[in-house]
């Protein structure tokens, strides 16, 4: 494309400029922006991600510049150049896995290696014995070969039971034949698995002698290493275009009676006698229940940041867009206002930005509970081999490892739908550029969503939680005593419920989460007051099921942003003013979040209808006021460079409309063609350069 003309060049948006807006907002904040930086990552964490960001763009394959303009096939084939470069530099700088992680995320799109990286290696790792190893995962760690996980089918998802694909023992020349006995028994969804990977761990029906035995993990090459190419009776292929993720090659894969060896099955924690045919239970399966909770960990722990994004673009932009003039304005103040000064912007965006905070303090919570734990759930979890099938089965290992995976539950789901949906309103905030690729949301939101789904769809996720708290109520009601923080709430409603609560929401912060825990509790005795004494059936629960894990997870997130505040690494790491602020989030996010559910406070008594209506009308709107100045010191805080966010809207100097002109007029391709309007004409296009590069 030719450069702009120089009379283009030339021209400037009109009014203040970008970049002296931006600096006037930061001007009216106190926040010390790198102690801010530095709680929320540590310098370790700095300090990496800004030494690997200079060497990603050093790298020609990971330029940016035509991310927005490419389709699906070559968006694939560039993620696949970029992937290939990644585990090259990695080697090459002998960088650790917390090193290659940081280069995933700050490259912010889903590769082709991805899953080959994560759920591959990790399933080796965790189920494989040590001869499995030596087999199998050190030829992944070294990328000989590149793998997959074959989990979710065309006809099941969420319900793993439900897995169609077999595996039968053949006790003549003791191997295995992979099947799929049906069409909706073919793997779908899978990442890595369309065009790249040569292996796979497919969870299949372990058949023995006519008897299933459930699913289990079967590592199976279905490519020619050299060739690439199929292998007889594997069909396999990518799935097509999605609403997002299309940079990832999510595949299908069908079996016609294939045989694997006796070591294709991995056997940590069971496996097939060679010699008598019999299955045999190993070692502590429970582990994968801890594996499973360390993933759900992690994405609470990354949705701050994912909505932090997108905050942090919308915030920006708004702080330079102006639309219209305040009504109330002076007749001498003529120029429009920026948009961020209308409490109608600033109720969509600032309960965000403290949502960034409260979910990022509650995933490191989330994550120290679990490295602290992990040890322990290793030596302790019982074997949940008589695990039933049914919807309220509680025996799922010892009672610690049971409270962490239905908390990690409950988070996982409130974090990712938070973000999601976050997202979605940071960039209709953005009014009409929000829906240009530019704006640097819309991809990122695509990419995002499918992580309410994965992991546990967010809505089935909620009946595991559902059934912990009721587990729990049972506790109390039996008379036995707290054993930990959810056993405790409930004994305190118990013994307060005659009396009920008096909690000083808009004077008290430990009021304000003591209220949360209220609520929660309530929901919780009415949930197992409907199953127990009522016996109403389960399936006429599941809406009050969801609100209940609702509850319980927003009790949580409020609950762990309060505790980080009142921390001793939160007061001397940042200054009294900051801190302050910081304060004013927690209230926020808690306020807003009150009165959005102000109908369960209520019902629950924790809450007067007054104290609602205040929230709304008097203590919302005045810390909006009050945060309002701090907004884009805030989420300077995030750390996020231009390169990183992609994004004309939410660039760190301010230039918006110059970069957009210059992305539109100078970088998009389209521009390069000449069309033939005229519809008795069959030609398209009189000229194209792209045709003349092939």
């Amino acid at each position: 494309m030719a450069p702009n003309p120089d009379w283009v060049k030339a021209l400037k948006p009109s009014g203040p400029q970008g970049s002296e807006l931006l600096q006037a907002e930061r001007a009216k904040s106190n926040v010390a922006v790198e102690k801010l930086t530095e709680l929320l990552f540590t310098r370790e964490i700095i300090e990496r991600k800004h030494r690997i960001l200079e060497i990603l763009k050093n790298e020609k394959v990971f330029d940016k510049s035509q991310n927005y303009f490419a389709g699906r096939i070559d968006r694939f084939e560039t993620a696949l150049a970029r992937a290939k470069t990644l585990a090259n530099i990695k080697a090459k700088h002998n960088w650790t896995l917390e090193d290659y992680r940081t280069a995933s995320e700050l490259i912010s799109e889903p590769g082709p290696y991805g899953l080959h990286d994560s759920m591959f290696l990790i399933t080796l790792r965790e189920q494989g014995t040590p001869e499995q190893h030596e087999l199998y995962l050190k030829k992944a760690e070294k990328y000989e070969i590149i793998g997959c996980y074959a989990q979710t089918e065309l006809g099941h998802g969420s319900n793993v039971r439900g897995l169609e694909t077999t595996a039968t023992w053949n006790s003549a020349d003791k191997t295995f034949t992979i099947h799929s006995p049906y069409l909706t028994a073919s793997k779908w969804w899978i990442g890595s698995l369309g065009r790249t990977a040569n292996h796979a761990v497919v969870m299949a029906q372990l058949v023995i002698d006519g008897k299933s035995y459930g699913p289990h993990p079967f590592v199976v090459q279905i490519r020619d290493l050299k060739t690439h190419k199929p292998l007889e009776n594997v069909h396999v292929g990518d799935i097509g275009p999605k609403f997002g993720y299309n940079t990832m090659d999510n595949g299908f894969l069908l079996f016609n009676k294939v045989k694997v060896p006796h070591n294709s099955m991995l056997a940590r924690f069971s496996r097939v006698d060679p010699q008598t045919g019999k299955y045999v239970r190993q070692g502590s399966p429970s582990l994968i229940y801890g594996t499973l909770t360390w993933v759900r960990s992690t994405i609470v722990m990354q949705a701050g940041g994912v909505l932090a994004r997108g905050v942090t673009i919308a915030t920006r932009y708004s702080a330079i867009r102006r639309q219209f003039q305040d009504r109330d304005a002076p007749e001498t103040e003529t120029t429009e206002n920026p948009v961020l000064n209308y409490t109608m912007v600033q109720v969509r965006l600032l309960p965000l930005l403290a949502a960034t905070f409260a979910l990022h303090f509650t995933g490191k919570a989330m994550m120290n509970l679990y490295a602290e734990n992990q040890k322990i759930m290793s030596q302790s979890a019982a074997d949940s081999s008589q695990r039933g099938t049914g919807p309220e089965e509680t025996r799922s290992g010892s009672d610690l490892l049971a409270d962490l995976h239905a908390t990690s539950c409950g988070l996982k789901a409130l974090a990712s739908t938070t973000a999601a949906e976050g997202l979605e309103v940071c960039r209709r905030a953005c009014g009409g550029h929000g829906y240009s690729s530019f704006s640097g949301i819309g991809t990122w939101y695509a990419d995002y969503l499918p992580t309410t789904t994965w992991e546990g769809d967010n809505y089935m996720l909620t009946q595991q939680v559902a059934r912990y708290l009721l587990k729990s109520a049972r506790h109390v009601l039996s008379g036995k005593p707290p054993n930990n923080n959810t056993t405790t709430i409930l004994s305190t409603f118990l013994s307060r419920s005659d009396m009920g609560a008096a909690f000083d929401v808009l004077g008290s912060d430990s009021d304000l989460v003591s209220a949360f825990a209220w609520r929660t509790a309530f929901l919780t005795f009415e949930a197992a007051k409907h199953r127990d004494e009522q016996k109403k059936p389960w399936n006429d629960l599941l809406v009050d099921f969801y609100r209940l894990s609702k509850a319980h997870s927003q009790y949580l997130v409020v609950k762990s942003f309060y505790e980080a505040l009142e921390s001793d690494e939160t007061k001397t790491k940042v200054d009294e003013p900051t801190l302050k602020l910081l304060k004013k989030l927690f209230r926020l996010y808690a306020m807003h979040t009150l009165e959005q559910e102000g109908s369960e406070f209520f019902a629950s008594g924790a809450v007067t209808v007054r104290q609602i209506t205040l929230a709304r009308t008097v203590a919302v709107m005045k810390l909006l006021k009050e945060i309002r100045p701090h907004a884009v010191r805030l989420v300077d805080a995030w750390d996020f460079d231009d390169w990183l966010l992609d994004s004309s809207l939410g660039r760190s100097d301010g230039k918006v409309y110059e970069d957009m002109f210059y992305r539109a007029s100078e970088l998009n391709p389209l521009n390069e063609v000449v069309v033939d309007p005229y519809p008795g004409s069959k030609v398209l296009f009189k000229e194209d350069p792209r045709r003349s590069k092939l």
